[in-house]
């Protein structure tokens, strides 16, 4: 039981710090969540691009990730305290570090989108959001968001002992959670091109997704809305410019 609190009580003060760090680096213009990108990159700068990234993944993915996580600490009562702390927290940074290296992808991307005119750039977010849209009514979604909106499940279908088992269990309940949100972080990062309110509203969405009952049909809503959302910017390219500028707050 003491583990389990103290998995909590980290979980939650790290989750805290991250949003913290957002809120500062965020100011809600269109600045790349305080990533700032130049022209010429270096190595440098897309470390601190995926160090930034991965901030911001640990306090938008944490907190639907607190009940997996919680109920894995739960299910070490036979080892002793202190490798019950190490396999949970293998755990958790084997997810976190997962979700660190799409920062990676991310930052390839938003340097092809610094490139494409204004004009391109808006109909790249009407497919952007139109192939997301569509993503979330399909079987692969519903089967990702099933495992983790079901911890129990997924640790009776995933149950691995030992070191290697913390590790691979955390890797497979990541690549669950990617399954389940590449398209939310896409529309992210070019529809909403990483600012405060697009990050509040779709961290709020995958919360409630993973977390609240029903959460699959919200699921499809979310798809339905971002499809007519497409369908509108494709219409009206212009609508483009305001989803990304700092006003966009859905």
């Amino acid at each position: 039981m003491r583990v389990t609190v103290i998995t909590h009580v980290v979980l939650a003060l790290i989750t805290t710090g991250a949003w913290i760090h957002v809120a500062r680096t965020m100011p809600g213009g269109d600045d790349m969540a305080g990533m700032e990108m130049s022209m010429a990159p270096t190595p440098l700068d897309a470390l601190a691009y995926v160090v930034a990234w991965a901030i911001m993944m640990a306090a938008m993915m944490l907190p639907s990730a607190l009940p997996m996580i919680g109920l894995y600490a739960g299910t070490q009562k036979s080892a002793s305290p202190p490798a019950r702390l190490t396999s949970v927290a293998l755990f958790a940074l084997m997810y976190l570090g997962l979700w660190a290296l799409t920062g990676l992808p991310v930052y390839a991307a938003s340097l092809l989108l610094m490139a494409i005119t204004a004009e391109t750039l808006a109909y790249v977010v009407a497919t952007v959001l139109v192939v997301a849209g569509v993503y979330q009514l399909t079987p692969l979604k519903q089967m990702c968001l099933r495992h983790c909106r079901s911890p129990l499940g997924f640790l009776l279908g995933h149950w691995r002992a030992g070191i290697r088992g913390a590790l691979g269990m955390g890797a497979a309940h990541a690549g669950y959670c990617l399954g389940c949100c590449w398209a939310l972080m896409v529309v992210l990062v070019v529809a909403g091109a990483m600012s405060l309110p697009w990050v509040l509203l779709i961290a709020s969405t995958v919360a409630v997704e993973k977390l609240v009952p029903r959460g699959e049909w919200i699921a499809r809503l979310t798809g339905v809305a971002l499809v007519l959302l497409g369908v509108a910017v494709a219409v009206r390219p212009a609508l483009a410019a305001g989803l990304r500028s700092s006003g966009a707050s859905m």
